[in-house]
């Protein structure tokens, strides 16, 4: 197959929500439906041992969320699908940021009961910053929830989304019956188990065939044909041009656990979203089709394999293709690597892959050499734009729990600091460590990973800090003065950056007022 052609049946993208709207079941299901495995994990059921397959952490899968991105590539007619599956809990949004800069597209999944929440908000927002195209999955059919009119009014004014249905619920919750494809103009009808069969496809291009009662009875007949007639009228007809600039929002409604509509949005998905994306550097916009490689790093994740204590960093492919065993400059460090072992993804399972194309995900073996944001080149001097680290909101000091383990706990530390859900500043004043984070849920999620992965200890002691501001000047002078002035505030971050510790809202001020030549900065990336 052509350099091409292997780009063009790249999809990439990745699944967002807020927590509990079944973003993972959803992640499962098209799996399933991509042949890539066998059995969903049970993801609500703690009494069941399997978990998800894109919650490979233990942590993961004893309190049912995710707090990690993870990686799941699959072939499905024809095309290489890429998911990343992200973090829904606030706590780890910075996470689900970073990795919003590696996807084409996203599928967006809201709870019909709960409707567009204020996390849903959030992400969509750096969707819409970034113009991805985005499609909308109305979940959990199976159940009770808010009217269907009701939930695309919520898209419009809460996502600012133009929604336009592409698939329309034939009731819900027990009386729920299917869904009618307007997409492909088919009834897809699902019998009392929950369970969707190729039987239960039928192809309806006038909905006025007096088959449609047979099949759903003449109640939901009337209203089907109602509403859709509805949509036809207020909606404008589906153009794939709309979707792709950002201008329109596809919506499909289902019911993941129970396979409801997902195999429907995944056969208009790879039809419909876009093949690997133009990118942007500080130099230059490089297209996918470009022959010479380029890619960046978007996160690192240590101990995928406990038992190996393996750290990867996970490459977006950018443009040209990744080939194993050849060498490619690291920019940042101007040092040529070689990577003998380069792999692809089936969320903790890895594979060893020869050549990887644009919008494929590569994981590299780092001995500690990258971070966040890193650029790798056949010898270009490229720089990606838009991988941030953001200012935390929640701080506490780490202290040793174990001085029998320190060498441990440094290393944790060190390694868990560098895939980026939190960050480290080292306190100028006291030589003290600090743990910065966005949600109160990380704290122990390191704790927890120290102690498994680690096998170190730690003790959080509390930090009364406000604000952890990157500080700049072009006057030297008066940097200096700055930092001698405010020495009990400063700090450095993990690469030696200059930082201040606001105490409050007030201290931020007023510091702000009383040094108008040194700028505050609220991201690393400035």
């Amino acid at each position: 197959m052509t350099f091409e052609k292997e780009i063009l049946r790249r999809r990439t993208f990745g699944i967002v929500s807020h927590p509990d709207a079944g973003k993972t079941t959803l992640t499962e299901k098209l799996l399933l439906f991509g042949g890539a495995i066998q059995v969903a994990g049970a993801v609500k059921s703690n009494k069941i041992k399997r978990g998800a397959t894109s919650d490979f952490m233990e942590i993961e899968r004893q309190r049912g969320i995710s707090v990690a991105t993870s990686v799941m590539g699959f072939e499905y007619e024809g095309r290489m699908v890429n998911i990343l599956d992200t973090p829904g809990h606030q706590d780890f949004a910075e996470d689900t940021y970073r990795t919003l800069t590696a996807v084409d597209s996203a599928i967006v999944v809201i709870d019909v009961a709960k409707g567009v929440e204020p996390q849903t908000e959030k992400l969509v927002e750096v969707c819409r910053m970034r113009d991805t195209p985005m499609i909308v999955f109305i979940n959990k059919l199976d159940r009770m929830g808010k009217d269907a009119f009701e939930l695309l009014d919520e898209l419009e004014a809460k996502l600012g989304l133009n929604p336009l249905p592409l698939s329309w619920p034939i009731n819900m919750g027990p009386e729920f019956k299917g869904v009618y494809n307007i997409y492909d103009r088919k009834l897809v009808l699902f019998d009392a188990h929950g369970k969707q069969t190729g039987k239960s496809t039928i192809e309806f291009a006038d909905l006025n065939d007096d088959a449609l009662v047979k099949h759903i009875g003449e109640r939901d007949a009337g209203i089907l044909r109602e509403e859709v007639e509805m949509i036809e009228e207020i909606y404008s007809e589906f153009e794939v041009e709309d979707y792709l600039g950002g201008l329109v929002s596809p919506v499909f409604f289902g019911s993941a656990i129970n396979n409801f509509g997902v195999k429907e949005l995944l056969d208009c998905f790879v039809r419909i979203a876009p093949s690997p994306l133009p990118s942007k550097t500080e130099e230059r916009i490089i297209k996918p089709n470009e022959k010479t490689f380029s890619g960046f790093v978007f996160k690192i994740h240590a101990n995928m394999d406990p038992k190996h204590r393996d750290r990867l960093a996970f490459v977006k492919v950018c443009s040209g293709k990744f080939e194993r065993g050849k060498n490619y400059l690291h920019t940042r460090l101007g040092k040529t690597l070689k990577f003998a072992n380069p792999t692809t993804f089936m969320a903790s399972k890895k594979s060893i892959v020869d050549i990887a194309y644009p919008g494929d995900i590569v994981g590299l073996h780092d001995t500690g050499k990258f971070k966040i944001g890193d650029t790798l080149t056949e010898g270009e001097d490229l720089h990606f734009k838009g991988i941030p680290s953001f200012s935390p909101e929640m701080f506490r000091y780490i202290e040793n729990a174990d001085p029998m383990k320190s060498k441990q706990l440094a290393k944790g530390i060190d390694q868990l600091m560098d895939e980026g859900v939190a960050q480290l500043f080292y306190h100028q004043y006291n030589n003290r460590k600090i743990i910065g984070c966005v949600g109160a849920l990380q704290f122990e999620v390191i704790q927890y990973r120290l102690e498994h992965e680690y096998s170190a200890s730690c003790r959080w002691e509390p930090a009364t800090l406000y604000k952890a501001c990157w500080i700049s000047c072009e006057d030297p002078a008066t940097l200096k003065a700055f930092k001698t002035r405010k020495a009990r505030n400063m700090a450095k971050d993990k690469h030696g950056s200059d930082v201040y510790l606001a105490l409050s809202a007030w201290d931020l001020n007023s510091t702000q007022d009383l040094f108008p030549d040194v700028k505050f900065h609220f991201k690393s990336e400035f």
